[in-house]
């Protein structure tokens, strides 16, 4: 059976406060974590298939052009090759998260250097890998590629309908106080530990592939299309995913490839990108240019507020990185312009890197907010407490919960904020300079519909299944967890099967809608199953008890495998986001406080201590989410300091595409990491009452730090990252 609930309205009830099994929000270990530190737990390349081929993608060495000539000649004696193909089933181009169709296929027309272009096929990886970098392509180049972002010479066009209310211009000039400041971003790669890899089987109806991705119902489709196939036809498995943070989310050139020649060849063929090829090939996140403009009275209260970004995509793609999107409901302003255009740029595929949006624009509004709070002579935290609106700025709608002053609060206790206006150069230790800053964290709260199901067995044991993927955010863990509690279960009575698309369609793994979409959905199969107990009972669900595999009503206990008598229970939850949205403005919300030290010297970046605090709704593993809260906190770290792609304005290759020299933070960049969760029930977010916290932990965290860099010695910079040679060269003499 099917029970489906669609989100229209807040979900007032509150059941699993009403449950007593104990496990919700109790900082569990992951489920999947044995079999992944033991090495039991396969990725999609380490499948042992027989007679599988290798394949090695080859990629294109322009940056526009045209494909004349592959000479498979030249590589077809050699030993071991089996084939070189290149087809329009292949794809050129990463689709993009959700897109359910192929992405561009035309692999011989080149947009950008590094597109694939031919896949090389042979006995062993080291034949095919030699055949590929061996084999001679013929172009015919363009001579007018883009490739350089910040020279304003690409085609322009703005996404979308910018927003224009009141009189921006006006408020600016009229204003007590006022910025008007540009901050610039550099170009992001998602970098996941597993690189994107696929293994295809053929059996000549029925395409199965092993692949790295985020969101299966989705990719099924995109594949489907790229193969002329129909989408019951094609089996995706992703039981273990090594990270994706966006670049899964659809399928990229290795899933397609690795499908086309299993279907030529008939044998299984597996393809591995090598790590430069992921960062060549698959999916970044865009430069941005963002102009911010603030305007306040006297008080410090927004009357004027503008955020306007310059964003880059190849020709053809929709996406556009929406700087804008926190900008939307974060802050007042009753004079508003929020626009975003898109530079068409002949670089890889621009798509969602981890908190599309809000992971570059926050860094850059809340760098402003400072510069504002430093202007008028007030603390940055009374700034922004001075400014939170009571209802959605734009679409005059409240909000679903708005506890962003208690964040501010607590996490200003939390870390010991010295209240008052900020006065840069106060603390010298030595040869640094020492800072403190913070800034605000938001992130717009995401559903998307999804369905998993729940089996309980006659021995009183349960199964959970969906084609939800677990990118290691402990999905697996979160999901046992609501099964486990909504049945009276020990978590250890609970199987969780993930990542296989034949199981009910999840919400997949993105947008930080996950845990209360597809949670919801084990939510509603568990109380499909708890009604159908309670009859049994004779009883309404409201009156029965489940609590360590005993089923408690009136004061009579019986144990579940004596209740069922051999029967199993088995129910599909069906959670749709509905039109909630419509009536409530919901994100979660949070804030940071950094302390870094500033070498007078080198312009060197220490960051001393973090402490984040965040509030995300119901929490459902503690342990789970402040480790999402850390990592996004570590990934700002690398935002403020150290990540940028650099790419060679002559050829528009990237001059650094691997983790050797795109710079992430290691160990010794990193200090302690202070995350507290502040409690919080929201109704209308989802009927757990829960929403996302993947993201979350990134969003402005970055810009905390910029403001500590300038409080410490007095430089502000606006161009991301703060390299130490943008530093020394505005430190005055030590």
């Amino acid at each position: 059976m099917t029970r489906t609930l669609s989100m229209d309205q807040p979900d007032d009830r509150n059941r699993l406060d009403a449950m007593v099994q104990g496990v919700i929000g109790k900082p569990l270990d992951r489920l999947d974590g044995p079999a992944k530190v033991t090495g039991s737990a396969l990725y999609a390349a380490e499948y042992a298939i027989d007679n599988c081929a290798e394949g090695v993608l080859v990629t294109a060495t322009i940056a526009k052009g045209e494909v004349t000539a592959i000479d498979e000649a030249s590589v077809l004696n050699m030993p071991g090759v089996i084939a070189v193909i290149s087809t329009d089933r292949m794809t050129a181009r990463a689709a993009q998260g959700g897109a359910g169709e192929s992405p561009v296929r035309k692999v011989r027309q080149v947009a950008y250097r590094g597109q694939p272009i031919a896949l090389v096929v042979a006995e062993t990886f080291e034949q095919a890998r030699e055949a590929a970098k061996r084999l001679q392509i013929t172009y015919r180049e363009d001579d007018d590629a883009v490739i350089d972002f910040f020279n304003d010479t690409a085609t322009t066009e703005t996404s979308g309908e910018p927003t224009i209310q009141g009189n921006l211009d006006r408020a600016i000039s009229e204003a007590a106080h006022a910025v008007d400041v540009t901050y610039t971003t550099e170009c992001h790669n998602s970098a996941p530990m597993e690189p994107h890899a696929s293994i295809a089987q053929w059996d000549g109806t029925t395409l199965t592939v092993h692949a790295s991705l985020q969101m299966l119902k989705y990719n099924v489709k995109e594949l489907a299309d790229s193969m002329g196939l129909a989408p019951e036809n094609v089996r995706l498995l992703s039981p273990y995913v090594g990270g994706g943070f966006g670049s899964k989310l659809g399928i990229s050139a290795d899933v397609a490839a690795a499908s086309v020649a299993a279907i030529e060849l008939g044998r299984p063929v597996r393809v591995v990108l090598s790590r430069q090829q992921v960062f060549q090939s698959v999916m970044r996140r865009s430069e941005t240019t963002q102009r911010l403009r603030l305007a306040a009275d006297s008080e410090g209260r927004l009357t004027g507020f503008g955020h306007e970004g310059r964003v880059s995509n190849l020709p053809g793609e929709s996406f556009a990185e929406p700087v804008t999107q926190a900008s939307e409901y974060l802050y007042p302003g009753e004079n508003r312009t929020l626009r975003i255009d898109v530079a068409r740029l002949n670089l890889l595929t621009a798509g969602s890197v981890r908190a599309p949006g809000e992971a570059v624009g926050m860094q850059a509004l809340e760098g402003a907010m400072d510069e504002l709070a430093v202007i008028i002579g007030i603390d940055p935290v009374e700034l922004r407490l001075r400014n939170i609106p009571d209802r959605h700025p734009a679409k005059d709608i409240p909000y679903s919960s708005r506890p962003l002053a208690e964040c501010l609060k607590t996490g200003a206790e939390r870390f010991g904020w010295d209240v008052g206006p900020r006065r840069p150069c106060h603390t010298r230790e030595g040869e640094w300079w020492i800072g403190t800053g913070m800034a605000t964290a938001t992130r717009v709260h995401n559903l998307n519909e999804a369905e998993a199901r729940v089996t309980l067995y006659p021995d009183g044991t349960a199964a959970v299944a969906s084609d939800m993927t677990d990118i290691g955010t402990g999905t697996y863990t979160i999901l046992g967890q609501i099964a486990a509690e909504m049945l009276g279960l020990d978590i250890k009575d609970v199987l969780v099967r993930l990542g296989d698309s034949s199981f009910p369609p999840g919400s997949g793994s993105g947008g930080s809608w996950g845990a209360p979409s597809t949670g919801s959905a084990v939510f509603l199969a568990c109380e499909g199953i708890r009604e159908r107990l309670a009859k049994r009972l004779d009883c309404t669900d409201e009156e029965l008890t489940l609590k360590d595999g005993f089923a408690t009503v009136r004061g009579q206990s019986i144990a579940l495998p004596d209740l069922l008598k051999g029967d199993e229970i088995e129910e599909v939850g069906h959670f749709k986001d509905g039109a909630i949205s419509d009536s409530f403005s919901s994100a979660m919300y949070g804030a940071f406080f950094t302390e870094v030290a500033v070498n007078a010297y080198s312009g060197e970046v220490r960051v001393r201590r973090f402490t984040g605090a965040f509030v995300c709704g119901r929490v459902l593993n503690e342990k789970t989410a402040i480790s999402q809260c850390m990592g996004g906190m570590v990934w700002g770290i690398g935002s403020a300091l150290t990540e940028e792609n650099i790419f060679d304005k002559r050829h528009g290759h990237i001059v650094n595409p691997d983790l050797a020299e795109y710079h992430i933070p290691v160990s010794l960049d990193v200090p302690h990491l202070d995350v507290v969760l502040v409690d919080e029930r929201d109704p209308a977010a989802s009927p757990l009452q829960a929403k996302g916290v993947g993201e979350l932990g990134i969003c402005g965290a970055a810009g905390a730090i910029g403001n500590a860099i300038h409080d410490a010695c007095g430089v502000r910079l606006r161009s991301f990252p703060f390299t130490p040679d943008k530093i020394i060269a505005e430190l005055e003499a030590p």
